[in-house]
């Protein structure tokens, strides 16, 4: 396992010594925040929020409907009076 591991890192310290461009901070990093990366960067965090908040939308929304079904199943039910 720790031969395993040693190789791994050895492979990413060459990988990032051999293509330094690659290991570059991104352009929000550098301050340009105009450029067309920062943008797709920030387009992908609205995508996935978007994704986020109606995935939890839909599970608050599971559990108030079955709050309001057990609510309607625990109440006695209204009977009509008694016609004599």
């Amino acid at each position: 396992m720790k031969r395993l591991l040693t190789l791994v890192s050895s492979t990413v310290i060459v990988a990032t010594l051999a293509s330094p461009n690659a290991a570059l901070a991104c352009a929000a990093c550098f301050g340009k925040s105009d450029s067309n990366m920062a943008k797709s960067v920030n387009a992908g965090i609205f995508s996935l929020l978007g994704v986020i908040v109606t995935v939890l939308i839909g599970a608050a929304s599971f559990f108030v409907f079955l709050s309001r079904r057990a609510a309607s199943a625990s109440e006695p039910e209204a009977t009509a009076p008694a016609s004599t």
